[in-house]
């Protein structure tokens, strides 16, 4: 459809490039854009970038100029080497790059389908464990749910920033509240990189189990 209309298609994989199956080629995506720090269990300050051939020409056609120098694809792309020059428009992040490559050695070294394989499965064990707490997903329609970023629903009467406190203060776990029209309504837990492990798994279930069990709920 994109193609038919001549509209590009963008696919934002900050959250699971590396953890679920992607195919830019066979799926005609035109751009994708990442980040380091989530499947890939690099450090932050990375951003992983995909252009498609059609995604190329539509920039260098371009009849206006961008609204920012920081946002200029056409500079950047010339501090590249694009063009066969090399244009300065900033101080490449180096120490990230070299930390990046290692990250990405790592997935290298695992493979793609296994890596996906331990997502799905880390994704599986937090859901079953869950469950048996009486938790439920809050995306109700499983094939619309992202498997490395899993939404709980919070319970009626359940204090949940208590929850979140607990986690942090016992066990030193991080769980994330909702934003915007969420807040308050769901936890957010991520299955990504180094944390989509069972024991890191089975830890984030033992602190839901805990603290639901101090306010009376297990």
């Amino acid at each position: 459809m994109c193609k038919r209309t001549g509209t590009l298609l963008l696919v934002d994989t900050v959250c699971s490039l590396g953890g679920v199956p992607l195919f830019a080629d066979k799926w005609g995506i035109d751009c994708i854009y990442s980040g380091s720090q989530k499947c890939l269990s690099g450090p932050p300050g990375a951003a992983p970038f995909f252009f498609s051939e059609r995604a190329l020409e539509k920039l260098h056609s371009r009849k206006t100029k961008p609204a920012t120098f920081n946002l200029d694809l056409n500079m950047i792309g010339d501090y590249w080497g694009w063009y066969g020059k090399r244009f300065y428009h900033h101080t490449g992040p180096v120490s990230t790059f070299y930390a990046m490559r290692e990250a990405l050695a790592l997935v290298a070294e695992e493979g793609l389908e296994a890596m996906w394989d331990r997502h799905l499965a880390g994704h599986q064990e937090l859901w079953d464990g869950l469950k048996q707490l009486g938790l439920k997903p809050f995306v109700e329609d499983e094939a619309d749910r992202l498997i490395t970023v899993n939404t709980i629903q919070v319970p009626e009467g359940v204090d949940w920033a208590a929850i979140v406190k607990n986690a942090m203060d016992k066990y030193q776990l991080e769980i994330a509240g909702g934003l915007g029209p969420t807040a308050g309504k769901v936890w957010r837990i991520g299955v990504m990189g180094y944390n989509a492990k069972p024991q890191n798994v089975a830890l984030v279930i033992e602190a839901f189990r805990d603290g639901l069990r101090q306010q009376g709920r297990l």
